[in-house]
């Protein structure tokens, strides 16, 4: 399959489409039987139902997902691409070492609701945009994730799911997350993962970060922060400097983080395709198209995906409207 062939809307196996939550549960639940025979995964179900609720704004106390980077799509690639590590995962260890049937559910109910923290509650409806709450908005994932979980049986999983979503996010340094057990620091390790490879595999990630995560970087004060004493920080001043920032980003940030702070989790794509990673593939191809496209000071390559990311910013936009 060529980067071409590969359809917007569909993960990087091109079989299955992202922006809709029950093709993605669907394939987590194929992929989790298959793996943990006579499992009970009826609490992940309904935490795929539960989790489109709430970022459709169905689910009391919150408001849509008004975040056009942070969507839902976002959330079910990289779900997706965590179920498939954890798989990886416990196909090639040793049985003391698997991470078992109840700890992978943690983790993709870790997965789903990782950015729960950009959705306005039903008392913050004068907040202009979730991406207001960038900076904080791990800590704010944290706390719904430690509500919701008792809510599906799993009450005693909930305090360590709270640190571990913070293996997706910058406010506290990996090193300093109080994990015991190894298989939960893995798991952490696998969100954190699959987190980054999830969003820069995306078949629009390019045209996304221009368009839409440029916006939210300003809505969080990422793009500039004024600082106490007047001063004020630049670190994107515009969609096209944070576009030309972006392979940087990959290759000091990104590949780094996996590397020495997520102990290689990456890795566990390979043993899940047998093969290469086709989530590695998709970012290769990613960076080299956004490589190309620099050097010959071109970016209006990106208009690849243009149509598409207009339509789901007016379709988000009007369900926005509905929903006030």
């Amino acid at each position: 399959m060529t980067m071409q062939d590969r359809l917007n809307q569909n993960d990087v196996t091109n079989r299955v489409n992202v922006e809709k939550p029950r093709d993605v549960r669907d394939a987590v639940l194929r992929l989790f039987h298959a793996r943990y025979p006579g499992a009970d995964f009826a609490p992940l179900e309904r935490a795929f139902d539960d989790f489109h609720a709430l970022f459709e704004g169905r689910y009391a106390g919150y408001l849509p997902c008004d975040t056009l980077y942070h969507d839902m799509r976002h959330t079910l690639d990289m779900t997706l691409a965590m179920a498939r590590l954890v798989d990886g995962h416990d196909r090639s260890c040793a049985p003391t070492e698997r991470i078992g049937a109840r700890r992978a559910v943690m983790g993709i109910v870790i997965a789903l609701l990782h950015d729960a923290g950009y959705l306005k509650r039903s008392s913050e409806a004068n907040v202009e945009n979730g991406a207001i709450f960038t900076k904080v908005h791990v800590s704010r994932s944290a706390d719904v994730i430690a509500s919701y979980l008792p809510k599906i049986g799993y009450a005693a999983e909930a305090a360590l799911a709270a640190r571990l979503v913070h293996f997706t996010g910058y406010e506290m340094d990996i090193a300093d997350i109080a994990v015991d057990d190894l298989r939960d620091r893995m798991i952490g390790c696998m969100v954190g993962t699959a987190d980054l490879i999830g969003q820069m595999s995306d078949r629009m990630y390019l045209e996304k970060v221009r368009e839409f995560l440029y916006e939210e970087f300003v809505w969080g004060r990422i793009a500039r922060e004024q600082l106490a004493d007047g001063r004020e920080i630049v670190r994107y001043s515009s969609p096209e400097d944070l576009i030309f920032k972006t392979p940087g980003f990959y290759e000091y940030v990104a590949r780094t983080r996996i590397r020495q702070k997520l102990d290689g989790a990456d890795r566990f794509a390979e043993l899940h395709f047998d093969g290469p990673s086709l989530y590695q593939a998709a970012i290769d191809a990613n960076m080299a198209f956004l490589r190309g496209a620099i050097e010959c000071a071109d970016l209006d390559r990106l208009r690849r995906y243009c149509y598409s990311l207009s339509a789901r910013a007016r379709q988000q936009d009007v369900g926005a409207v509905a929903a006030s």
